[in-house]
């Protein structure tokens, strides 16, 4: 019997969404945050992953294209893809890039550093990114659109290579969101049963 749909059932609409739109005006990467906050907040008042599971249309998505368009070869993932050591070192990378990011706009804010429009993709590659700016608003504005939209955009151009080598929903094993929220439950769950 096939499952009823639901209004969450199509979230991964607004994840494709968001990097259409990041393409043509990067003030829409603030948009992503949604994505950050979210999350944190479900874990921390619900103690489950319940966006994860439901409400992640990025993981949707990967589900969509994996599965429905038959884009991944639907393997397992390796261990080491799987391991604490891995999921919790890409977690504290992505947190220092993350920071890095931060830090960057708060020099663009300060003033002690020009606007710098590229998007770096996979936290290397600089490209160019004239075209999506809006003059019209604070320079650290933009500086933070783009930092952000960079890691986007990144963890989903990783999460569709995984997506494509091993099962559709690989990203989400090593996913730095997934892992902090998990982290979260975990702790919540250690303090209410230790009350």
């Amino acid at each position: 019997m096939k499952r009823k749909k639901h209004w969450y059932d199509y979230l991964w609409i607004a994840s494709g969404l968001y990097l259409i739109l990041g393409f043509f005006n990067i003030l829409f990467a603030w948009l992503g945050l949604i994505c950050f906050i979210v999350p944190l907040l479900i874990s921390i008042f619900s103690g489950s992953k319940a966006y994860c599971n439901r409400y992640c249309g990025r993981g949707q998505l990967f589900e969509l294209l994996g599965r429905k368009f038959k884009l991944s070869k639907n393997r397992d993932i390796p261990h080491w893809l799987r391991s604490k050591w891995f999921r919790y070192g890409f977690l504290t990378f992505f947190m220092i890039m993350f920071f890095n990011m931060l830090f960057s706009t708060w020099l663009v804010f300060s003033g002690a550093r020009d606007l710098r429009e590229v998007i770096t993709l996979f936290w290397v590659f600089k490209l160019p990114w004239h075209w999506a700016t809006n003059a019209s608003v604070s320079p650290w504005i933009i500086q933070f659109a783009l930092g952000f939209y960079s890691i986007m955009l990144t963890s989903t151009l990783l999460g569709l290579i995984t997506m494509v080598l091993y099962k559709p929903r690989s990203w989400c094993v090593y996913c730095p969101m997934g892992t902090m929220t998990q982290g979260i439950c975990r702790l919540k769950y250690k303090i209410e049963n230790n009350e």
